[in-house]
């Protein structure tokens, strides 16, 4: 049985691999993780996999569009599999945990932008910053 990161390779135009496929599955699991985390998930399974083979199969992945790589000001890397829609981050000041935020809501739509000096937008990154609920909660107490 085919599955849903082969069909997504073989889309992409990329040969299926286990390196390739160890990748997708830890980031379809672990989002917003970097690339010493992926590292360390992908050989629970494959423990022969490289550094240099992780680090290639992210830019090859990240060049396909099947995963986003994110960075945050002040922050190392992360990758998640989430692609095509244009969410958005929230990121603790404090402990740097990330989550998804989806596409910003208001006035102006997040692909609006006040003046775009002739550009064709197509894409637009928005970072929230603040305290998460954990860390929050231990500055209370």
């Amino acid at each position: 049985m085919t599955s849903d990161a082969e069909v997504r390779l073989r889309a992409a135009s990329l040969r299926v691999t286990r390196p390739r496929l160890a990748v997708l599955s830890v980031l379809r699991d672990h989002p917003h993780v970097d690339t010493e985390t992926v590292i360390s998930l992908v050989r629970v399974e494959h423990p022969g996999v490289s550094h240099q083979a992780v680090y290639d199969v992210l830019r090859v992945l990240t060049d396909a569009g099947l995963v986003r790589r994110i960075q945050p000001a002040g922050a190392t890397a992360r990758y998640e599999s989430r692609v095509g829609d244009n969410h958005h981050h929230v990121v603790c000041r404090a402990c740097g945990a990330i989550a998804d935020v989806e596409c910003a809501v208001g006035h102006a739509p997040c692909l609006t932008a006040s003046d775009d000096h002739g550009f064709v937008v197509d894409e637009a990154e928005v970072v929230f910053w603040g305290t998460c609920p954990d860390c929050a909660a231990q500055r209370t107490t």
